[in-house]
C-alpha cells in the first residue's frame, strides 16, 4: 500500500470511531441527561406494564400509582437543588 492509501484508511477508521463516539454521547444525553432518576423511573413503568399486562385494573392503579410518584419525587429533587 502506499503513504496515500494509508492514511485514507487511517482517516476513513478515524471518522467512523469519531461519528459513533457522537452518536453514543448523543443518546446518552437524550436519554439520561440531567435526570437520570426519569430514565430509570421510566424503565420502571415498562417493566411494571408488562408485568402487570395481564392483570388490568391493578397494572393501571399501580402504574398510575409508580408515575405520580415518580414524579412527585422528581419534583421534589428540583425544588430541593433550586434553593
Amino acid at each position: 500500500m502506499s503513504t496515500a492509501e494509508d492514511s485514507r484508511d487511517g482517516a476513513g477508521g478515524n471518522v467512523v470511531s469519531r461519528s459513533l463516539a457522537a452518536f453514543g454521547r448523543f443518546w446518552w444525553e437524550f436519554l439520561i441527561g440531567d435526570t437520570p432518576e426519569l430514565f430509570v423511573a421510566t424503565l420502571v413503568v415498562i417493566a411494571l406494564a408488562e408485568g402487570l399486562h395481564r392483570e388490568r385494573l391493578v397494572g393501571i392503579v399501580v402504574v398510575l400509582a409508580v408515575v405520580v410518584g415518580f414524579l412527585g419525587i422528581s419534583t421534589w429533587r428540583g425544588r430541593k437543588h433550586m434553593k
